[in-house]
């Protein structure tokens, strides 16, 4: 059993006590200097960073065998023939077909002559293989521009502005000011841990993946609400094909990855820019997911590679006797509307159903739905809410606020002992690759447990597994097959229904697996309220709402299911008691 967190243990205390509390203060910068962020000084020089991580890239593949090095070119190549086909994109360089055309004659001319020479072809195959890290290393590693970070801050600030600020209108709309920005962020978690932390050691944010907007606002929070330098984070290449994006990002310090490549040879190159930001005291941030989360619940499955330069940065450091410690720290981003939500859904299913799946209505696509969509986007108000989790070592344990590891007795941990073989800390693959697996589980468990419960979410959940009970000789897809127009959720009998749901979620809250806000200390019909409020508010078809003072109805069960799915995360459905008959009518 996991310890837990200083803050769930008072939240037993009283009868209130589940409650978590957001942080409203405004944090000043532990570096006031942005030219002394360790971002900003890592890429002081490009070029010299650029070639270390060719260097060690290239270190690391020789290691393998000659006819490795052959093998892993002719497949780099053939993947790259094949995604310049099939999937194009705009930010891709003019050069590419022609590059890969000089690599495919490269390998070819070293085939020919290792029949004359084994020695010359081997050392024509290691140098195509250096031509093929450069151009990778070249695309992966941004830069970092004060200059252009002051400008990004105050377009930021009107970005947000006009999405999350209340009341909003074209008067006001470019009023640099952002404290209403800040107040539409609902922080909570132990920012004065991590602050802590920071000063001493390497932090290493781990967020969850809901929508694009979820890289700049996980950067704009941290920088203005939490006082944290700039973090290097890994960017999807796709972003970069809008042309003003690609300009600010290419100077903000993101690394870039691209999806599409999925070569040995990309991916290594990908690990060491990683892990060398990291180890050189570089705050460092990206989605251990791989991707925006297609069906709307927590990550539960996540990727290893970016997981694993993690583990290996604090064993290399350690290595060399510093005692400088890396802390990864989950973070949950929250959205009551995901404004691709749409999408989203529709591509897990499109996935998982195959011949069963029936494309539905496209929002946005008519003029009346992008006037609909454009007025409430400036005219409605919205919340963020991010919750920092818990730190912990690169084990995936605890640490204190001194940053010493603890196991669940609470006793301090050695963390080098992990690394150590035959009385040395030394590399292990098989072991780190464990040690991998542990730490992605360990952060699956605490996105959980750090997940702030939106009112929104709530409503949805019950709404769905009503509708779901109600028709329980069906599948899911059978369930999103209905007309939404002929299903209406009784008004009391709901509320009803989602106070026992809230009666389970406080007891998950008082033992830590999960977090409630503020307004769960109000009443039901109160929470309920505000979720259908808040839920969606920018989509043209709403996924709840209300009639005047009367029953809920839904206008896209599809998107019902997207919202839903953020509590059938936790996997609770079978221990609530559900009363579907009094809750849900049907018109014929």
């Amino acid at each position: 059993m996991r310890p837990m967190s200083e803050e769930i243990k008072v939240a037993s205390r009283g009868p209130k006590s589940f409650i978590s509390h957001e942080r409203q203060e405004n944090f000043p910068p532990i570096f006031p200097e942005i030219e002394d962020w360790p971002i900003n000084k890592l890429t002081e020089d490009r070029p010299a960073f650029v070639a270390e991580v060719e260097k060690l890239t290239f270190g690391n593949l020789i290691r393998k065998s000659d006819k490795f090095l052959h093998d892993v070119v002719e497949k780099t190549i053939y993947q790259e023939q094949t995604r310049m086909k099939e999937e194009p994109w705009t930010i891709d360089p003019p050069n590419d077909n022609l590059f890969w055309k000089k690599i495919r004659k490269r390998l070819s001319s070293s085939q020919i002559n290792g029949m004359a020479d084994v020695n010359n072809s081997a050392e024509h195959i290691k140098e195509t293989v250096k031509m093929v890290i450069h151009r990778y290393a070249d695309e992966i590693i941004a830069t970092f521009n004060v200059k252009t970070y002051h400008q990004i801050r105050r377009i930021l600030t009107v970005l947000f502005r006009r999405l999350l600020a209340k009341g909003v209108d074209f008067k006001t709309l470019f009023n640099s000011s952002n404290e209403t920005v800040l107040e539409r962020l609902k922080v909570y978690g132990p920012i004065e841990k991590i602050r802590d932390l920071a000063l001493d050691g390497t932090l290493v944010i781990l967020p969850t993946h809901s929508s694009n907007l979820d890289s700049v606002l996980i950067g704009y929070t941290v920088d203005l609400k939490a006082g944290l330098p700039l973090m290097t984070y890994g960017a999807g290449l796709n972003l970069y094909n809008f042309g003003p994006a690609a300009y600010f990002m290419n100077r903000l310090g993101a690394y870039r990855v691209d999806r599409r490549k999925k070569n040995a040879i990309y991916l290594a190159t990908l690990g060491t820019v990683s892990r060398l930001a990291i180890e050189k005291g570089t705050n460092s941030s990206f989605f251990p997911g791989g991707t925006r989360s297609r069906t709307g619940e927590l990550e539960q499955k996540l990727k290893l590679g970016l997981l694993n330069t993690v583990i290996e940065a604090q064993r290399n450091l350690l290595e060399r006797g510093s005692q400088e410690k890396i802390y990864v720290v989950p973070m949950v981003v929250s959205y009551h509307f995901v404004l691709e939500a749409k999408s989203l859904i529709e591509d897990h299913l499109k996935k998982t159903g195959k011949e069963r799946y029936v494309k539905s209505y496209n929002e946005l696509t008519s003029v009346r739905s992008w006037i609909k969509f454009l007025y409430q986007f400036i005219s409605k108000s919205s919340e963020v809410t991010i919750s920092f989790g818990e730190p912990l070592d690169v084990m995936g344990n605890f640490v204190d606020e001194a940053g010493e590891s603890r196991d669940d007795r609470g006793h301090i941990i050695q963390l080098k002992d992990y690394f150590v073989s035959d009385n040395a800390i030394l590399a292990n693959s098989q072991r780190e690759s464990v040690y991998t697996k542990r730490l992605a589980g360990i952060i699956a468990e605490r996105y959980k447990a750090e997940n702030i419960i939106l009112s929104s979410h709530l409503v949805s959940y019950v709404a769905f597994r009503i509708l779901a009970k109600a028709n329980s000789n069906l599948d899911i897809f059978g369930v999103l097959s209905l007309n939404d127009d002929e299903y209406y959720f009784i008004f009391e009998p709901f509320v009803a229904q989602t106070a026992l749901v809230i009666e389970h979620l406080t007891q998950m809250a008082i033992r830590g697996e999960l977090k409630l806000p503020e307004i769960f200390s109000t009443s039901v019909e109160n929470i309920v309220t505000e979720g259908l409020k808040r839920l969606g508010t920018y989509h043209t078809k709403l996924p709840l709402a209300r009639k005047k003072g009367g029953d809920i109805y839904s206008q896209d069960f599809r998107l019902l299911y997207f919202y839903h799915n953020r509590l059938a995360t936790y996997g609770f459905d079978k221990e609530i008691d559900w009363n579907t008959i009094s809750s849900i009518y049907r018109i014929d």
